[in-house]
């Protein structure tokens, strides 16, 4: 209940904490637009702080990173469950997380694919667009006289043209 408190108080704004239940919480490790964020789940479960908390990062945010990466994020948080038992330690965990971003996603390769098919994407539409020529719209004679004639010799509508007569 301590810890529940605590964790309230000091996550209490930060986009980055959410709470899902009053035994299980999220954090996403790195800014929302990072291609090396990530996001870990950790559950207590009855017999917590005595026995491990169940961490997860099965979160449909986590699905750009590869099983190796995130196995090893894994290992590497339950090395320091270990050393925390009996103790309060999601928010060691969660900060031990922070500290230790850029090792952890040191493998997982950024996705740089995705870059190069838009800029591909881009470029084509291009070729079509300077082969097609614009056509202009042909006017018939009788077209051409009746806009003659609502326009003087310069082609300009004459003054008052488009005016709503208020007084009728």
């Amino acid at each position: 209940q301590m810890e529940l408190e605590a964790l309230r108080s000091i996550y209490e704004g930060d986009g980055c904490f959410r709470e899902l239940s009053p035994v299980s919480f999220q954090y996403r490790i790195g800014e929302n637009g990072d291609p090396k964020a990530f996001l870990i789940e950790v559950s207590w479960p009855e017999t917590y702080p005595q026995t491990a908390p169940v961490i997860s990062m099965d979160a449909f945010f986590n699905n750009t990173i590869s099983s190796a990466v995130k196995q090893s994020i894994l290992d590497k948080l339950m090395v320091e469950v270990e050393a925390n038992l009996g103790t309060a330690m999601t928010y060691t965990l969660f900060e031990y997380a922070k500290d230790n971003k850029e090792s952890f996603m040191e493998n997982q390769p950024v996705n740089t694919v995705t870059s190069v098919s838009n800029s591909i994407a881009i470029g084509t539409p291009d070729v079509p667009a300077s082969k097609k020529k614009e056509k202009k719209e042909q006017l018939s004679k009788t077209q051409k006289r009746k806009l003659a004639d609502k326009t003087d010799n310069k082609g300009e509508l004459p003054r008052g043209w488009n005016w709503v007569d208020v007084i009728k």
